[in-house]
């Protein structure tokens, strides 16, 4: 009976063993991703008993990493990739080639010839999204400047890959192929990149927006989800076939058109189990891939391939992000997000594989080094969130605390850009005492150089609004432009201070309704109170609040 549904059998059975050992894992204090790997291995080829459909599993994983990347896309803007351009680009490219370089001396040492160990450098070379996405929305960072920094990297190297997996073929091919071929499957790649760009651009941030909005309005809450689901893996899937873009760009690009939205909230909230169940299944699908005899057949070559997957691209992102003028505590965050392997690189060896290209030790090296790394990586995330904690008094789970405020009767200001900065000026010009809480440490140091209180971390932590002394404070004014973000502060520091006023501001009437559903005793609009202000001017009678 089995044998009749395997992909039913596959998921049921990947879902279970990862929930038990996942389970287990976290009662032994490590990280759940480790529980799910090892029910990957136990339902692999590789062990006794059942096995799973590796090439059904790997599908299932894929779903996953769509629907992580259009889940950052509906957190990112054009904007926020444009202004991380200036260190994710250079760096990127900079840690992919040292990676590269790194790995193909090791496949020259262990003797596998020029292109079996150039591939098997770029395989080392980039990072796991389901991964990354992973460790910084455990820790509340991907709304950060760090972890801005960190995806649009990773968009990088995504795009590097989309270039890599059709050069690969070509110079496969061996000498027969000219620089002239070589430059018309370039060209004819970013020209594929660049259409599937300005299709989304010109045509996609009109349709997509428009047809969501439509479907909210027909007040059928399964048929919304179904239409973000399916605008989320049809625009991934289209992108693929028509432009031979990645799953995973489709899907961001889809995520950051609908952020145009007003509903991009509600979206992301609708699709979060989705892609919970889906990563699950990603990791079980990596662990189903691991030959585990590689450990005492390459022990040394299994460690050189780890340390330059974990150490040497941790040291080169790190030295990168300084040498930008960014601060320790970022550089080290950005490191330890990069510092894994995954999807890509398991593409790519079975790319080398078909090509005949990649010894069989080069691809169970990898294999075993991805997870080996994403292993490693929750740890490596815990020592660099204490770093964290020592250097900047941030607030991040199992730190120490963050520097803490003594003020009450205080107003709480959470971000310092252009809205909270013009708030907080004007509480200080007033003599009102007001502690500051923003995400960028270049800006808390100045605020503190200036002789006033900031705290540095994200505010949708309960640490971090206790060191803010939320609880004795007068107001919390939340000035993040991000709805998705502000709702989770406010969310957060209603659960903390129940009978504080907690304002927000928000672009809609959408925003009014999500952000005071979260807990805001009021959400300020722009156009709203310009408009209100105007009236008041001209001697009309006030407005009443948009909602209160």
């Amino acid at each position: 009976m089995l044998h009749h549904a395997p992909l039913i059998t596959t998921i049921a059975v990947g879902l279970v063993a990862a929930f038990i050992l996942g389970f287990l894992a976290q009662k032994a204090r490590l990280s759940p991703i480790v529980g799910y790997l090892a029910a990957g291995l136990l339902i692999g080829p590789y062990t006794p008993g059942y096995v799973g459909d590796v090439d059904l599993a790997t599908q299932l994983s894929e779903i996953g990493v769509i629907l992580l990347m259009f889940g950052v896309g509906l957190h990112f803007s054009f904007k926020e990739l444009l202004a991380v351009r200036r260190v994710a680009l250079p760096g990127a490219i900079a840690q992919m080639t040292v990676a590269t370089a790194l790995g193909t001396g090791l496949g020259f040492v262990l003797g596998w010839g020029t292109a079996g160990s150039l591939l098997f450098g770029l395989a080392l070379s980039v990072a796991s999204t389901v991964v990354m996405l992973r460790a910084l929305e455990e820790r509340q960072m991907l709304d950060t400047r760090a972890g801005h920094i960190a995806v649009g990297w990773l968009i990088v190297e995504d795009l590097a890959m989309v270039i890599a997996l059709v050069v690969v073929p070509v110079l496969a091919g061996g000498a027969d192929v000219t620089g002239a071929e070589l430059a018309g499957e370039l060209a004819l790649t970013v020209a594929r990149v660049a259409g599937f760009v300005a299709l989304m651009w010109f045509v996609g941030r009109r349709v997509i927006p428009w047809t969501l909005a439509r479907v909210a309005d027909t007040g059928s809450r399964e048929l919304f989800t179904l239409g973000v689901l399916a605008i989320g893996l049809g625009v991934a899937v289209g992108a693929a076939w028509l432009f031979e873009v990645s799953f995973a760009l489709g899907a961001f690009f889809a995520g950051m058109i609908l952020r145009e939205s007003d509903l991009s909230h509600r979206a992301a909230e609708d699709s979060l189990p989705l892609r919970d169940a889906f990563a699950v299944l990603f990791f079980v699908a990596v662990g189903m891939l691991v030959d585990p005899s590689i450990v005492w057949r390459q022990p040394v070559a299994l460690l050189a391939t780890v340390a330059i997957i974990v150490g040497g691209k941790l040291v080169v992102a790190y030295a990168l992000v300084r040498a930008l003028k960014y601060s320790r505590s970022m550089a080290l965050v950005v490191g330890a997000s990069l510092a894994q392997i995954g999807e890509f690189s398991f593409i790519l060896v079975t790319l080398g594989a078909d090509l005949e290209v990649l010894h069989q030790d080069a691809q169970d090296l990898v294999l075993a080094g991805a997870i080996v790394s994403i292993i490693l990586n929750p740890l490596l995330f815990a020592w660099v969130a204490r770093v964290y904690a020592r250097r900047e008094g941030v607030a991040v789970d199992d730190a120490e605390g963050p520097v803490e405020s003594h003020a009450t009767g205080h107003v709480v200001v959470v971000g310092y850009g252009r809205v909270g900065g013009r708030v907080a000026e004007g509480l200080w010009g007033a003599e009102i005492p007001v502690v500051v809480i923003d995400d960028d440490e270049t800006r808390v140091e100045r605020i503190r150089a200036a002789g006033h209180e900031a705290i540095l971390g994200n505010a949708a932590r309960a640490k971090v609004l206790h060191a803010a002394g939320i609880e004795a404070a007068r107001a919390v004014l939340v000035g993040v432009p991000d709805p998705l973000n502000a709702g989770a502060i406010v969310a957060k520091a209603r659960e903390l201070a129940p009978d504080a006023d907690i304002v927000a501001r928000g672009h809609g009437k959408r925003d009014v309704a999500y952000l005071q559903a979260q807990g805001a005793s009021r959400v300020l609009v722009g156009v709203h109170e310009i408009a209100d202000l105007m009236v008041e001017r001209a001697g009309g009678p006030p407005n009443e609040p948009e909602a209160t």
